[in-house]
C-alpha cells in the first residue's frame, strides 16, 4: 500500500500571504529566521493579517541558518509558555524546519530529540496546534514535505527528521517572497529543488502520483533556474512553483544519497559548512553515475534526459547526457564541481574551505553516517562502506566514478 500526503490547503501566486487573515484560532506563533522578512516588510504584514484574523501573535526570530537542537528546544518553551493554536512559520527552509520540530516539543514536552530521528517515529500531533509554512526560498519545498532537518553540532551531524505528521496543514507559495532572494541563494536553492525532483523519480518509492510532479519540475527548473538567477523574476516566480512540486514528488517518493552525503557532510568539517544545495549540486552528477549501475536506475535516469531534450541513441548515452547537463548547470551557477574547489559561500574557489587531510581523517566516519542516514533507504542502490568512500572521494577530487 502506497500514501500520498500533502498540506490541506495550499495557496499560491502573489499576494496569496493575505491568506493568513482567514486562519481560524486565537493565539499564533511567527517563526522567522535571521531578518530578511523583517527588512523587506512581510514579518510586519504576516503579523497584521493574523491580528486581521482575531489572533494574539507572539514571534520567534533568530532561527540560524542550519537550525539547532537547542534553537529548537528554546523556541517549543516559548510555545509552551504562550500556548498557540497556529504554529506559522515563514523564510528559507531553516526557520520552517525548526518550527516543525518545536511543534512536536510544545506538543510533547517530555518527548527527547533522540525518539525523534528513526524516521516516521512522531507522535500524533495537532492535539495544541496546527501549522501554517511560507517559503522565502524556491528549494527546499519545507512547505509541503513531512521532513525538517535539525542539526546537533555537538556531534557534528545534520538528522533529517521524517514523519508525516509534521506535513503542515496550510501552505502559502507566494512569489513576492521569494523575489527577495539574492543569486547565490537562487542557485542553491534551486539546485536543491533539481535534485529534490531527481532523486524522488528514481527512488525505489516512486509511484504514478509523483512520477509526474517530479518530471515537470525537473522540466521547470531546467528551464528556468538560470533565467531566475540572472535576475528574471517571471522565471523567479515560476521556480516558486517548481521547487514546490518537487516537494510534493518528494515528501511521497523519499530521496537517496545525494541527501545522505549532503546531511553528513554539511556540518562534519572545522573550516564551515557545506551549504545543503550546493553539496546537492555537487554530490548528484557522481551519484547518477554511481546508481546508473542499476539497469532500472539507469532507464529512469534516460527517461529524464529525453524529456529534458538531451541527445543519446543508448541509454548509457542519455545518462552521460543528462550527468553533463547538471554539471554545466553548476558551472552557469558559480556551484563547485567539487569539495576540493568549494569556496567559502559555496561558489567555485582555487582553495578549499574543507582541508583535505580532515576530510580523509574522517572519511570512514562521514561514509558510516552516510550509509545510516534516513535517505539512504530508498535510494536504488545501496552502498556498501567502500562504495561510499569512493563516492565521496570522487566528489573531493571531482573523479568519474567507477563501480
Amino acid at each position: 500500500m502506497g500514501r500520498f500526503t500533502l498540506p490541506r490547503d495550499l495557496y499560491h501566486g502573489k499576494g496569496s500571504l493575505e491568506e493568513l487573515k482567514h486562519l481560524t484560532g486565537t493565539k499564533a506563533v511567527l517563526v522567522v529566521g535571521g531578518g530578511s522578512m523583517k527588512r523587506f516588510g512581510f514579518l510586519d504584514k504576516a503579523k497584521s493579517y493574523l491580528e486581521q484574523a482575531g489572533m494574539e501573535v507572539r514571534i520567534i526570530d533568530g532561527v540560524e541558518p542550519d537550525p539547532s537542537v537547542e534553537t529548537v528546544m528554546k523556541g517549543a518553551q516559548v510555545m509552551r509558555e504562550f500556548g498557540p493554536d497556529w504554529i506559522v512559520a515563514m523564510g528559507g527552509g531553516s526557520p520552517i524546519d525548526a518550527a516543525k520540530a518545536m511543534w512536536a516539543f510544545y506538543e510533547y514536552p517530555d518527548c527527547t530529540f533522540e525518539q525523534l530521528i528513526t524516521p516516521f517515529s512522531f507522535p500524533t500531533l495537532r492535539t495544541k496546534a496546527h501549522f501554517c509554512a511560507i517559503p522565502s526560498t524556491s528549494g527546499t519545498a519545507t512547505e509541503v514535505t513531512a521532513f525538517s532537518v535539525i542539526t546537533d553540532y555537538h556531534k557534528g551531524i545534520k538528522y533529517p527528521l521524517a514523519d508525516f505528521n509534521i506535513t503542515p496543514d496550510v501552505a502559502i507559495v507566494d512569489a513576492e517572497l521569494a523575489e527577495t532572494m539574492p543569486a547565490k541563494l537562487t542557485a542553491h536553492t534551486g539546485m536543491d529543488a533539481m535534485t529534490h525532483a531527481i532523486e524522488a523519480y528514481v527512488s525505489t518509492l516512486h509511484c504514478d502520483y509523483t512520477d509526474p510532479l517530479a518530471l515537470h519540475a525537473i522540466k521547470m527548473i531546467h528551464r528556468d533556474l538560470k533565467k531566475s538567477y540572472d535576475g528574471d523574476m517571471e522565471a523567479r516566480d515560476r521556480m516558486h512553483n517548481a521547487q514546490c512540486l518537487a516537494g510534493m514528488a518528494f515528501s511521497n517518493a523519499l530521496l537517496g544519497i545525494v541527501h545522505s552525503m549532503a546531511h553528513k557532510t554539511g556540518a562534519a568539517f572545522s573550516g564551515g559548512h557545506i551549504i545543503h544545495g550546493a553539496a546537492n549540486a555537487m554530490y548528484l552528477p557522481k551519484v547518477i553515475q554511481y546508481n546508473a549501475k542499476v539497469p532500472a536506475a539507469a532507464e529512469r535516469y534516460a527517461d529524464i534526459a529525453r524529456f529534458l531534450g538531451l541527445k543519446g541513441a543508448t541509454t548509457e548515452e542519455l545518462v552521460a547526457a543528462l550527468v553533463a547537463e547538471l554539471r554545466e548547470m553548476n558551472r552557469q551557477l558559480n556551484i563547485p564541481l567539487s569539495i576540493q574547489n568549494y569556496g567559502a559561500g559555496g561558489v567555485i574557489a582555487e582553495t578549499s574551505i574543507i582541508d583535505e587531510k580532515e576530510f580523509l581523517d574522517k572519511l570512514p566516519e562521514v561514509a558510516a553516517n552516510a550509509i545510516g542516514d534516513a535517505c539512504t533507504g530508498s535510494n536504488p542502490r545501496q552502498p556498501s562502506q567502500e562504495d561510499m568512500e569512493k563516492l565521496l572521494l570522487a566528489v573531493y577530487y571531482d573523479k568519474d566514478v567507477a563501480f
